[in-house]
């Protein structure tokens, strides 16, 4: 077993242990403060045990889990996290939330870990290695057809700019004329995710934050082609990237560049 292996069997674990610390509250929040302490209480809940075992997992590494943060990372190991993938959904007791861990080294990702509870479901993925479910492999979609798939994309983060909502709009609308289906929804790992196994055929965002590295790794290793909305190769810098099956991305690149 190589060190990125038992690296990962410890994240995995240590994953795990933290998403069983999400709790809904006994009645859905109604007012900002109530909505706002639950959502908080459960990041911290979930940092309370992923920071220190990570930590000791890999000395000398450092920690970031500024879920909206964005642009090149600093060098060395840094453990990026979310730690509550959908968040809102799972206060509101909806199904599709995780927990999300990536490893970035020099400004690269290593490794990926994205568990959903409810389905479980454990997404993991070494660089040059593939992406595996629950410890099986996985890979993007084999569709060629634009028209016959399922594609989506989701709110980066909370955003009431106008020219930012018609920009999403219009990707929407013009994604609708030419795929199968289109969804809008979080948390956008979960999509990614879907991706990475084949189920959904298409992802972008015009945001490219970093608690998207994790499920970005996964798309890409197994076999999704993730490019930035130029087409150029993906990085953690980019500014937004579309993920999609090898048959379905130029189209669907095509599309995106016609509204941006």
């Amino acid at each position: 077993m190589t060190t990125e292996q038992q690296l990962l069997a410890t994240v995995t674990t240590t994953v795990h242990a933290a998403a069983a610390r999400v709790v809904r509250p006994e009645k859905t929040p109604t007012t900002a403060p109530e909505l706002f302490a639950a959502l908080g209480a459960n990041d911290e809940a979930v940092t309370e045990v992923l920071r220190p075992a990570l930590l000791e997992a890999l000395p000398g590494s450092r920690w970031t889990s500024d879920e909206h943060g964005s642009g090149p990372m600093p060098a060395g190991d840094w453990w990026v996290v979310d730690p509550v993938g959908g968040n809102m959904n799972a206060v509101q007791g909806m199904p599709d939330w995780n927990v999300g861990v990536s490893l970035v080294r020099d400004g690269e990702p290593v490794l990926a870990v994205l568990y959903a509870p409810v389905a479980d479901e454990t997404f993991t993925a070494i660089a040059g290695v593939g992406t595996f479910l629950n410890g099986v492999p996985v890979r993007a979609s084999a569709k060629t057809d634009l028209s016959l798939a399922l594609t989506g994309t989701g709110q980066a983060k909370p955003n009431r700019d106008a020219a930012h909502a018609e920009r999403a709009g219009a990707a929407v609308g013009a994604m609708l004329q030419h795929a199968l289906y289109v969804r809008a929804s979080v948390p956008v790992g979960h999509q990614l995710a879907q991706v990475a196994a084949g189920r959904m055929d298409v992802h972008w965002q015009f945001d490219n934050l970093r608690s998207h590295i994790a499920p970005v790794l996964l798309a890409r290793e197994a076999g999704a082609v993730v490019t930035d909305l130029d087409g150029k190769p993906w990085e953690i810098a980019s500014d937004g990237y579309l993920a999609a099956a090898p048959g379905v991305h130029q189209a669907a690149l095509d599309v995106l560049r016609a509204v941006r």
